[in-house]
């Protein structure tokens, strides 16, 4: 028991100093300062240059979105403006413009009849069609008719004006300059990249639309204004940039569900106050305002704790080479003899202990003897 208690006390009360063995080896020696290399550049090629490890930065992005829409447009035979095209008519971050409305007039409360189609529905392979009598608003819509799409959509132009805020570094900033005329700007991203007006045919162009797939059966298109601020530098560099994406592309090959429509009603009433309204199914391209952003700025303490993070990750070179050397090279066990010395403190008590020094050799007739005798050694040149 008291063995083994002692034993653990000496394993706990060790101390371990390094010892610097110099291996003369060049492939040894290519392989560590290579290594060195790699880590080094990491650090300062990816860690600081790319990352910008030594910035402190803010995602918590806070932001505004309003929109207008422009342009006339005829469905119908009927003359189309915003009022009529655009949905909600709020101007929030997300709006749809409407390109083929089907209308329901009159409906009623009642019963009537309805045709369902099945071969369209659930059987493919069966041309049937099913009459079913419903109670609601009659007559029942017909989704069937053949409207043709409003064609001059393409040319509508959609203004966005987005204001941001960074709360981290209190920064607030616009998507345009206020003093800046854009009343004749369109957004193109090589001659104007930060005119906050874009046509419709030009972001439809981007995101490589099948423009009349799309007025058929509507879509849904993301505008996306990112900002990326370094406010290291001038903030009037902290500018947005605008990308486009089709939002609905894994559904393009759907066979349910395919496009962007909704439905919504206007209500009136007869003179003996019944209940009646107008039913429409509008298809329509809806178009989501995305605003991403994040603001860097230098900070001392992620600075100091990347820089130590590269110093420490430096002696990873010795640690590869060590398990080369140590674990890998033919001499492995040699190596592992002059790196590990295991010093006892009896060892080095009785070493510093005065010992007599022994008699200095003696010569007689030529050879040599030694003896135990403890002398005094004095060194002086012949005579």
């Amino acid at each position: 028991m008291n063995s083994a208690l002692c034993s653990c006390m000496t394993s706990i009360l060790t101390y371990e100093t390094y010892k610097s063995v110099v291996v003369r080896s060049w492939p040894l020696g290519i392989v560590y300062r290579l290594a060195q290399l790699i880590i080094i550049s990491y650090f300062v090629g990816y860690v600081f240059l790319y990352e910008k490890a030594y910035q402190v930065a803010d995602t918590n992005i806070e932001s505004s979105v309003t929109t207008k829409v422009k342009g006339f447009g005829k469905l119908d035979n009927a003359v189309m403006d915003v009022a009529d095209y655009i949905y909600p008519p709020q101007g929030e971050g997300a709006f749809s413009i409407i390109t083929k409305i089907i209308e329901t007039d009159n409906q009623f409360q009642g019963r009537c009849p309805e045709v369902w189609n099945i071969s369209d529905m659930y059987f493919p392979n069966l041309d049937k069609a099913l009459i079913y009598l419903i109670e609601g608003w009659c007559p029942a819509e017909d989704d069937k008719v053949k409207i043709k799409p409003m064609p001059e959509f393409v040319n509508f132009t959609i203004y966005i004006k987005n204001s941001i805020r960074f709360p981290l570094f209190n920064v607030t900033r616009g998507n345009f300059n206020s003093t800046k005329d854009i009343k004749t700007c369109k957004y193109d991203k090589i001659e104007d990249p930060f005119c906050p007006i874009f046509q419709v045919d030009y972001i439809l162009n981007e995101t490589r639309q099948n423009v009349t797939m799309l007025a058929e059966k509507g879509g849904e298109i993301g505008i996306i204004i990112q900002w990326r601020c370094n406010l290291d530098h001038d903030v009037n560099f902290c500018v947005p940039k605008y990308s486009f994406s089709q939002l609905d592309a894994p559904f393009q090959n759907a066979k349910l569900s395919k496009g962007y429509n909704f439905r919504f009603a206007k209500y009136y009433k007869t003179e003996d106050g019944t209940d009646y309204r107008r039913l429409h199914k509008v298809f329509a391209i809806r178009f989501d305002v995305i605003v991403t952003g994040t603001a860097r700025k230098f900070s001392l303490i992620p600075t100091v704790i990347n820089v130590i993070t590269a110093v420490t990750s430096v002696g990873m070179g010795t640690v590869l080479c060590d398990l080369i050397l140590l674990h890998c090279s033919k001499r492995a066990q040699y190596y592992k003899e002059k790196k590990y010395e295991e010093v006892l403190y009896e060892e080095t008590a009785a070493a510093m202990t005065l010992e007599p020094y022994p008699s200095p050799p003696i010569f007689d007739d030529g050879n040599l003897k030694e003896t135990g005798q403890t002398s005094i050694v004095f060194l002086s040149s012949p005579l």
